[in-house]
């Protein structure tokens, strides 16, 4: 095997190349053993990512298997790259490295991970938590571990009917529906609303966890294009036309992974074509507690004056990821039916969990726990922002967000994408969200998220160095001027 390591192409790329090739050619057939990772690395004289990252590749798909305490082998077939939760992912430019190699590279000794969903474990209130699982504990005894109501527990249904009156929302405690955290909440709508085949609108980019439900559960993503406000309407007007969907998902505040807040006069738009097509909307609002520049407008549910929108959130951005608690607002017999799909999906959310995340409520304690995330977050978006500024290449793109964890990049025309610099990120000890996952037709191969929220200002601007540093390191690897072809 011969590297060029003055080619345009990334090193793991050349090594599966070659391996690709000697596979599909019979020079290597199935059962055979590749070398040691480490090995081949050594004899290359190159890191051993490289290795790492080019057997992941060819794993995703299907041309070999690894086999814990045996080695790699050769398998022969072709498979899908695959999401987080194991469904297909197979669409045009989806990233070379597939999701559970892109999180393992992430999370090795000395990385700098911006690359994940969840707040920092600095954010969560340990001690508070504690305090509300013994007074629980010691006031319910028993009853606080046995199968809770499916619906959810009482108290913590009505206690959210009061928080979200806040928001605007005006509710009944019948109307919650309490779930395993608001992927559950999403997962539950989709199961419930379309079946296999129908079409669901959502912005381009979008939530990548709704991609890995509406893969799962067979249904039809449109993307329509987004701009600083949200979802362009007129793009979702044509698509409603020409795709006859079944539900719109809509994020309108703090949108993952852009940032982007719709501003009212949009939202009164979008639901009033979702009242003319008879659609109705998803929305996931589980960041909106979370803006610390300014008041966002109201969520969608608290505009909804034809009940249409089935309001999804949850706990986990804003104060207990492991807890898993996030409810939906639904009425009628809609909410009866997404009751059922619940049920026949896990009985009940743990109760235990129900009444701690109860007492917080009950208490005040989440009032003023946010008011400490949200200044918190402030200081780290400004740090983030100034980072960028200082160490991203020239000609990258970005807007400050005014709420939310992330900052969405666009990387510059003259240099990798997203995913060709992955590897080379992970080198210099840094990692990101490449943006190509959160679209729905593989577009947006420049795109990051950085997720500033999972680390305190000194460690933002290292990380936002080692970021501009690996871009530097692989402009001079693979600089434009030289074109040579890789021969292998």
């Amino acid at each position: 095997m011969t590297l060029v390591k003055d080619s345009l192409e990334p090193i793991y790329q050349q090594i599966a190349r070659y391996f690709r090739a000697q596979i599909e050619s019979g020079r290597i057939a199935p059962g055979d053993r590749l070398p040691p990772t480490r090995d081949l690395a050594r004899q290359l004289g190159i890191g051993r990512i490289s290795v790492v990252s080019a057997y992941a590749q060819l794993q995703a798909e299907g041309l070999i298997a690894a086999h814990a305490g045996r080695g790699t082998y050769v398998s022969g077939g072709r498979a899908p790259v695959r999401g987080l939760d194991g469904a297909s992912r197979q669409f045009p430019g989806a990233p070379d490295i597939p999701m559970r190699e892109i999180t393992r590279l992430a999370e090795q000794p000395g990385v700098i991970a911006f690359s994940g969903g969840a707040p920092p474990e600095e954010f969560l209130p340990v001690e508070a938590l504690r305090h509300a699982l013994n007074l629980v504990l010691d006031r319910d005894g028993a009853a606080a571990v046995a199968y809770e109501e499916a619906d959810g527990y009482p108290p913590l249904r009505a206690g959210v009917t009061e928080y979200v009156s806040s928001l605007g929302i005006q509710c009944q405690p019948d109307d919650v529906l309490i779930t395993g955290g608001t992927q559950q909440a999403l997962d539950l709508v989709v199961q419930t609303v379309l079946g296999e085949g129908d079409a669901l609108i959502t912005a381009n980019p979008t939530y990548l966890g709704l991609l890995d439900i509406v893969h799962v559960r067979r249904v039809r993503p449109v993307g329509v294009p987004v701009d600083g406000d949200g979802m362009r309407l007129e793009a979702v007007e044509a698509a409603i036309r020409e795709h006859r969907p079944g539900l719109i998902y809509a994020a309108p505040t703090f949108h993952n992974p852009t940032g982007a807040v719709m501003p009212l006069h949009r939202r009164r738009q979008l639901l009033a074509l979702a009242a003319q097509h008879n659609i109705p909307v998803l929305e996931d609002a589980v960041y909106h507690e979370l803006g610390y520049r300014g008041t966002p407008p109201p969520p969608l549910k608290a505009l909804d004056e034809h009940d249409l929108v089935l309001h999804a959130s949850g706990f986990s951005k804003i104060l207990l990821p492991g807890t898993r608690i996030g409810y939906v607002i639904a009425s009628g017999p809609l909410r009866e039916r997404l009751a059922r799909v619940k049920q026949a999906a896990d009985i009940c959310t743990p109760g235990l969990n129900q009444r701690a995340i109860h007492v917080f409520l009950a208490n005040g304690a989440l009032i003023g726990h946010l008011n400490r995330v949200r200044l918190e977050l402030r200081e780290r978006c400004a740090a983030a922002c100034l980072a960028a500024s200082r160490h991203l290449p020239p000609g990258s793109q970005w807007a400050e967000p005014s709420g939310g964890l992330y900052l969405w990049v666009r990387l510059p025309d003259d240099g990798p994408t997203a995913a060709e610099l992955y590897v080379t990120a992970i080198q210099h000890g840094v990692a990101y969200a490449i943006g190509t996952l959160f679209y729905t037709d593989g577009s947006g191969g420049r795109h990051i998220r950085l997720n500033f929220a999972a680390h305190p200002p000194a460690r933002i601007e290292e990380g936002f160095r080692r970021l501009g540093a690996a871009w530097q390191a692989w402009q001079q690897t693979y600089a434009p001027a030289v074109r040579r072809a890789p021969i292998l």
